[in-house]
């Protein structure tokens, strides 16, 4: 049964050879990552450096260095404590995100989570003290649209590396929101204005929450994810995205 499984593998490989998610080589005889994208392309991802804002996690430009909190940060409030993000939302890692969003890769959950839990490690971000991960949900319109909600995979993964208790209950979307990719700052923070709810208190009460999404942009979507939590009695809440 291996043998035959074996030999229709190879025969698919011939006549449908996997290539490169971004820049479409065939994966065959080069280095790649999890058979999914060659490794000059992986190699391109443009990293979040160092020093970040102490609340959207980016990274600081020189003007922010005083006070450690960039600008946008400091004339916005946000419910949420503190931001991580490991990568920068462009070139590769967008095109990546879009492929696991929008056109039903998600498989590429694993892959797209690695970055994240690597982050986590190399810079010692406290998850001794986190009690619950917990995906930012979709509404249900959206999730009948994409059938899968990429923060709940991501979460899944990043929650088994660490052996942290997730939960996709916790938190839910009482309403359905414009797309925030199609409207400015302002817009954005209106837009998701008091869209999520946690009907489940004593799950959440008294817990440090990780927060977990695939983009952090303007930071409206997790600031009103955090403070539905804190108002359900959560403690500390930080955000993980995969990029920012």
């Amino acid at each position: 049964m291996a043998m035959l499984r074996g030999f229709f593998d190879a025969l698919v490989d011939i006549i449908y050879p996997k290539a490169c998610l971004i820049c479409k080589a065939r994966l065959k005889g080069i280095s790649c990552l999890d058979n999914l994208v060659c490794s000059g392309c992986w190699a391109k991802i443009k990293i979040n450096l160092p020093p970040f804002c102490l609340r959207c996690g980016r990274h600081l430009e020189p003007s922010g260095f005083r006070r450690n909190i960039c600008r946008d940060c400091l004339r916005n409030e946000l419910s949420f404590d503190r931001a991580f993000s490991p990568c920068v939302y462009e070139g590769v890692i967008k095109q990546l995100i879009h492929e696991f969003k929008y056109k039903d890769k998600d498989y590429l959950g694993e892959t797209l989570s690695r970055p994240m839990i690597e982050f986590i490690k190399e810079y010692s971000l406290p998850m001794q003290y986190i009690d619950l991960v917990v995906p930012v949900p979709l509404s249900k319109t959206r999730l009948r649209e994409r059938e899968f909600n990429q923060a709940q995979v991501l979460s899944r993964h990043i929650g088994k590396e660490f052996n942290k208790e997730v939960s996709s209950q916790a938190l839910e979307r009482i309403r359905h929101t414009k797309s925030q990719a199609e409207l400015v700052i302002n817009q954005r923070r209106i837009n998701v204005k008091n869209s999520f709810s946690a009907p489940k208190k004593s799950e959440v009460k008294g817990k440090n929450i990780l927060l977990v999404d695939d983009v952090l942009t303007s930071g409206a979507t997790s600031s009103e994810a955090a403070s539905a939590l804190k108002e359900a009695g959560a403690g500390i809440v930080f955000v993980l995205t995969l990029a920012n």
